[in-house]
């Protein structure tokens, strides 16, 4: 009874998970919703409220952003609309930091979290996986010189908090596996081997293809 039991849970417990966070994802998108006239939305057009409409709506919204702010017109408004952000008391730190962070994170021209990395870390002796985030730039630079990277540990088995480290590049090791796999072998607390995980995606790419 017992290993059925712990059978059970650890089938149910990630549908349960993923169910919940998507859940959550499509609610909060839903919400785009509220700035449509209260005639344009859905339960005023069909009298019936639709689930995950407002998901359209978000990749609608961003997608006429970016478009809009391709073009000269929208790039002007835009600046000038940082420009008023930052000029606002404690608005200013919080905006340009989001900025910066969506920036690296984003953009294509970035190297950010492109290679997985394997360093001594909390102690000598005690290895972990890192993953690059660019190299040190400023005043920081200029005191460590260029053989330095920076890098970031993620916790396990939450991997959207860790820490950030400045350390010396020879002190990094490369390592011969993608960002997913390194990260799925961080969440899992070492129990997906990098080789099984990649065996893993192959397959789900072998079956999409298919």
């Amino acid at each position: 009874m017992r290993k059925y039991f712990i059978t059970g849970l650890l089938t149910l417990v990630p549908i349960a998970i993923t169910a919940w966070v998507l859940h959550a994802v499509i609610s909060s998108m839903d919400q785009t919703l509220l700035l449509l006239p209260e005639q344009w939305r859905p339960e005023a057009l069909i009298g019936l409220k639709i689930p995950g409409f407002g998901v359209v709506l978000t990749v609608l919204i961003i997608f006429i952003t970016g478009l809009l702010t391709r073009n000269f017109i929208g790039n002007y408004i835009v600046s000038a609309w940082e420009a008023l952000l930052n000029r606002i008391p404690i608005v200013n730190s919080i905006y340009s930091s989001v900025k910066q962070v969506s920036d690296t994170l984003f953009s294509s021209s970035g190297n950010a979290f492109s290679k997985a990395l394997l360093i001594e870390y909390p102690r000598q002796g005690a290895w972990t996986i890192a993953f690059l985030t660019g190299k040190p730039s400023g005043d920081v630079s200029k005191h460590l010189g260029e053989d330095f990277i920076s890098v970031y540990v993620p916790t396990t088995p939450n991997p959207t908090s860790g820490y950030f480290l400045i350390i010396p590049k020879k002190d990094a090791i490369e390592l011969d596996m993608s960002v997913d796999t390194a990260l799925k072998y961080v969440v899992s607390m070492g129990v997906v081997a990098p080789e099984v995980a990649e065996k893993v995606a192959e397959q789900n790419n072998a079956t999409k293809t298919n």
